[in-house]
């Protein structure tokens, strides 16, 4: 079992991402961000120094961190794959399509040392399928941090049908370092809270496809009336409007269950570019 963690590869630099790089430096770590788009590596080296030193103006727990030189010394923004094979735990975050984990997957089995454990920040993909892509299934487990990670003190792990107790007990003792508590599920594609949010997304977006309510009405009924902090609708647009979909897509696949049957406008949405927060214009529009 590996004794410590000291550097981690985060794999993929969409907002969540970016989110779990932040609060891995937050919290004392070295962290090698690996993402394919040279576009999106830039924004996330901006994005990742402001949140460094605003983040903490709203959570007051957290330390900011504004020396450059620091950030640089602790952080390695990368395209090329190769440079995560001297981390000590691995951390993924890419698109939730099969053939996409499968071939990164397989890659990291041969760049990353024998010992070394994956974690699957996945939406809905089955964490023993995710193992199945790899000759370490053992040492794979998920970790769904939520958006955004430095601001949220719980996260959902999942237990695969291989996941090993040593690989409970490395990732448990990196989330205690993280501040965070840990809830232990087992797996099935959604797992607990993916199975059960994605209907309130999916459903909000049903019931302004069929024009009972606006999007900020729908939103404020969650907040308002049920005391979420963020409407589903406005949660949808911040994860990513094809995220949604394609974990809902997962979700179909896997269950056959019409309940998560995509809802046409959302699928209308994401064919025309409006995937939420991150192209600033979702089912709300951002400056």
């Amino acid at each position: 079992m590996l004794k410590e963690v000291k550097t981690i590869g985060v794999i993929g630099a969409g907002n969540i991402g970016l989110g779990v790089v932040c609060d891995l430096l937050f919290h004392g770590f070295n962290v090698v961000l690996v993402d394919n788009s040279e576009a999106a590596l830039k924004k996330a080296s901006q994005e990742i120094s402001q949140t460094l030193r605003f983040a903490p103006i709203i959570d007051k727990r957290l330390k900011a961190i504004s020396d450059e030189s620091e950030i640089a010394s602790r952080l390695n923004v990368t395209s090329e794959l190769q440079d995560v094979k001297d981390c000590d735990f691995i951390i993924e975050n890419i698109t939730e399509k099969r053939e996409l984990k499968k071939a990164l997957y397989q890659q990291l089995d041969t760049i990353c040392r024998d010992e070394i454990c994956f974690a699957a920040n996945t939406s809905c993909i089955s964490i023993t399928e995710i193992g199945g892509y790899t000759n370490r299934p053992t040492q794979v487990i998920g970790i769904h941090f939520m958006n955004p990670s430095y601001l949220k003190l719980t996260v959902e792990v999942i237990q695969g049908d291989y996941t090993s107790e040593d690989t409970i007990a490395v990732t448990r003792t990196l989330l205690e370092a993280m501040n965070k508590e840990l809830v232990l599920v087992n797996d099935l594609p959604g797992f607990v809270s993916n199975r059960i949010s994605h209907l309130f997304m999916n459903e909000a977006a049903f019931v302004v496809q069929d024009q009972l309510a606006k999007p900020a009405d729908v939103d404020k009924i969650f907040k308002e009336c049920f005391g979420h902090k963020m409407g589903p609708l406005e949660t949808a647009d911040l994860i990513g409007l094809d995220t949604v979909m394609y974990s809902l897509e997962v979700l179909y696949e896997s269950f056959q269950d019409p309940k998560y049957r995509c809802c046409p406008l959302l699928k209308k949405m994401v064919a025309g570019g409006k995937l939420g927060k991150k192209v600033k214009k979702g089912f709300y529009e951002y400056n």
